[in-house]
């Protein structure tokens, strides 16, 4: 009995270990392709439409094919074999993809979630058509930060499109196609040279890489998912694009509401509108429903200014507005303009026509004098509110339809509500800080932040077009003069003309100048090259530092530590890859296991891809860490494998993989296919320890930007290597 129960619960052990290691190791599939036509029946010479419909796995989503490859994310790719039977009208269109900027890549992204679409048009020539191409794609998810790369095959034939002869023009017979004449267009020989179809009107957008896996699928006839009728809205929620960071430009829109209120232009006029609603007679109750109409009216007028921004601009101007030259170097130019205004240099007025009139108009009273009035303040205003009002359309205008308006609203709710409260509750009043010189440095701090912002615009056009002019030590040097600057202008050490004497420092003065001369203090370093983590999104890549401390010491083996890991022969394909923060190690495995063998290492594998974000935040969050970097320098031999790399094999590496059955030609798909059938797993980032007879010492780990555990990892790895060696 005792022997039956031990044997049971040993089976139960078991059953947990496979179905834990099933779990965690898995080849994902979180996208299934199927494929449509926009009409069944078309005659040679005419136009129809090859639908490519996929259906994406809750938390994943697929990367469009309507951003700038260069950016870093792996675009959707779909190449067509040519054949006489077709020809490409225009270009590959997705429909209605979302926009997203990313931080790490630093640019705007479009992606799908939920499903996807993308229509290519074609001509049909021939009555035997005859479609076949590849696509290429990824999918990443959020949840836990894995991504993954996966290539298809597409066919389309007359079992989709039934092809009838062309009408033949009027009063001519009609020339009938025999069965003997058609038949050598059906065994024409497909050519081999591929056929890009171009991307659509291009739109930059932000993501994060994911696990993705496609069904493959030879033809329509054979899919599992359920075909989309041409007429079907894709992507119906395309317009919420990001909710948290629409949440968060919303929340800053507000605060810079909140802060135009403490402009000179707009805070001695609140004491002075909310006499005239608790002074313009009529009852206290009407007075309280104007006060309600005011502060509409300002929110109104606000937004009304966003939604024309977003009609402007709309979603076919987020590449544009995103990458170019022009735009950027406007914007820059812009706030450049903004900054000077606030330094007291000159006032952005409008026309005094124009305040006139609508003053006039204010001036006939009731509900329409009311509106008026709200207007006139906007206008009033707008020497000091103009240019925070200008500096949130133009971080909002990157081709969405919806930021800018929500901007303009959050803006305007913050400005609004001051007016409102205080017509309600008069008695707050009393509570006011008086009127001052105060005002006016509030208007100059805001005008060194302008300054600092404006060099953002210039470095992302200095960026795409490698100017060279502001690189990310130039950009830090200037940010900390700006900032110090902005701290001995709080000390009173720094005066322009139209300042009032500073007798003494208030208490929250001096903590704003603390706070700022902390903020230089923790960019100083980065002039070194330490990688401000904080403000990753808003400086140039580490890439453009001219003088990078860690890096020139890690290269000459100083720094008190001799670099351990020393490559036992140049690297095979170090002119494609690189390892971040100077690590020496191998892309190729065959390389990385003499090496381990010669050196009594064990090897760490770095499952990795070019579009791989997740792969980039590990990189930065994790592997920076000196506990993480010295025991990789010190302890492995380090292999970086790229599954997404299209560069060519050689022909005598090449070979068909026994698990799908396709050639793996390229360095790409030769490691993923090695990931997939070695490890059952498709999803990057992944790290794997193991020796250098490929046995896996401790169990492979994934995107976790805890540096405590990738340590634990690192350690347990050595551990069990050294535990085999004994």
């Amino acid at each position: 009995m005792n022997r039956k129960n031990t044997l049971r619960q040993l089976s139960i052990m078991w059953l947990l270990f496979l179905f834990s290691f099933v779990v965690q190791a898995q080849v994902l599939k979180p996208a299934t392709w199927s494929y449509d036509v926009s009409k069944k029946q078309v005659a040679t010479g005419e136009e129809v439409e090859l639908i490519f419909n996929v259906k994406i796995d809750k938390d994943w989503y697929l990367y469009s094919s309507d951003f700038d490859p260069d950016l870093g994310p792996m675009v959707t790719e779909f190449k067509f074999q040519k054949h006489p039977s077709y020809e490409l009208i225009g270009k590959i269109v997705p429909v209605k993809p979302k926009k997203k900027y990313d931080d790490i890549w630093e640019g705007e992204y479009t992606y799908f979630t939920g499903t996807a679409q993308f229509r290519q048009k074609i001509r049909v020539l021939k009555p035997d058509l005859l479609v076949k191409g590849t696509y290429e794609y990824q999918v990443c998810t959020d949840v836990d930060g894995r991504c993954i790369p996966f290539d298809d095959d597409f066919s389309f034939t007359t079992k989709q499109i039934n092809v009838t002869a062309a009408a033949a023009p009027t009063g001519t017979p009609a020339t009938k196609t025999t069965e003997t004449e058609a038949r050598p267009a059906a065994t024409e020989q497909l050519k081999t040279e591929p056929v890009e179809a171009q991307d659509a009107d291009t739109a930059t957008a932000a993501v994060v890489v994911t696990d993705t896996a496609a069904v493959a699928m030879a033809s329509p006839a054979t899919s599992t998912a359920t075909a989309v009728a041409p007429t079907t809205s894709i992507a119906p929620e395309a317009e919420n694009n990001g909710d948290d960071g629409l949440l968060a430009f919303m929340l800053v829109a507000f605060g810079a509401g909140l802060m135009a209120l403490l402009t000179p232009c707009v805070f001695p006029m609140v004491p002075m509108t909310v006499s005239f609603f608790t002074s313009s007679g009529g009852s206290r109750a009407q007075g309280v429903v104007k006060a309600f109409v005011y502060g509409l009216s300002i929110i109104a007028i606000y937004t009304i200014i966003g939604t024309v921004v977003a009609k402007l601009f709309g979603a076919d101007g987020a590449n544009f507005i995103s990458t170019h030259w022009l735009p950027n170097v406007l914007f820059f130019l812009v706030f450049l303009l903004f900054a000077m205004s606030f330094f007291g240099m000159f006032e952005i007025t409008l026309p005094s026509s124009w305040l006139t009139k609508v003053d006039a108009q204010a001036d006939k009273g009731g509900w329409i004098g009311v509106f008026f009035m709200a207007f006139t303040l906007v206008l009033v205003s707008f020497s000091c509110t103009g240019p925070i009002v200008g500096s949130i359309l133009v971080a909002s205008a990157g081709g969405e339809t919806i930021r800018p308006i929500v901007g303009m609203f959050a803006f305007s709710l913050a400005f609004a509500l001051p007016f409102t409260i205080f017509a309600i509750f008069p008695s707050l009043l009393s509570g006011l800080p008086k009127s001052g010189g105060w005002l006016n440095a509030v208007k100059v701090v805001l005008g060194f932040i302008e300054l600092a912002l404006a060099l953002k615009f210039l470095s992302v056009a200095d960026q795409v077009y490698h100017w060279g002019i502001l690189d990310r030590d130039v950009y830090l040097a200037l940010w900390i003069v700006i900032f110090t600057l902005m701290g001995f202008y709080l000390l009173g050490k720094l005066k322009f003309s139209h300042d009032s004497d500073l007798r003494f420092i208030s208490v929250p003065r001096l903590f704003l100048a603390i706070a700022t001369f902390a903020f230089v203090v923790y960019l100083v370093p980065g002039l070194f090259g330490a990688p401000l983590k904080a403000l990753a999104g808003y400086l140039p890549p580490q890439s453009t530092h001219d003088f990078d401390l860690n890096s020139i010491i890690r290269r000459s083996g100083g720094g008190g530590r001799a670099v351990a890991n020393q490559l036992c022969e140049p690297p095979k394909y170090a002119d494609k890859f690189e390892l971040p923060h100077g690590l020496q190690g191998y892309f190729d495995l065959e390389q990385a296991k003499e090496c381990a063998a010669a050196q009594g290492k064990p090897i760490f594998i770095d499952f990795t891809g070019h579009g791989c974000v997740n792969c980039r935040e590990m990189e930065a969050n994790v592997w920076s860490d000196p506990a993480v970097l010295q025991r990789l320098q010190e302890n492995y031999v380090v292999l970086a494998l790229y599954v997404d790399d299209k560069s060519a094999l050689p022909e005598s590496e090449q070979y068909i993989s026994a698990y799908d059955g396709k050639e793996k030609a390229t360095i790409g798909k030769k490691y993923a296919d090695y990931q997939i059938t070695k490890f059952n797993v498709n999803a990057q980032p992944y790290y794997v320890l193991m020796d250098a007879q490929e046995n896996v010492l401790v169990k492979p780990t994934a995107y976790d930007l805890s540096v405590e555990n990738f340590v634990d990892f690192l350690d347990a790895g050595v551990a069990a290597y050294k535990a085999t060696q004994d």
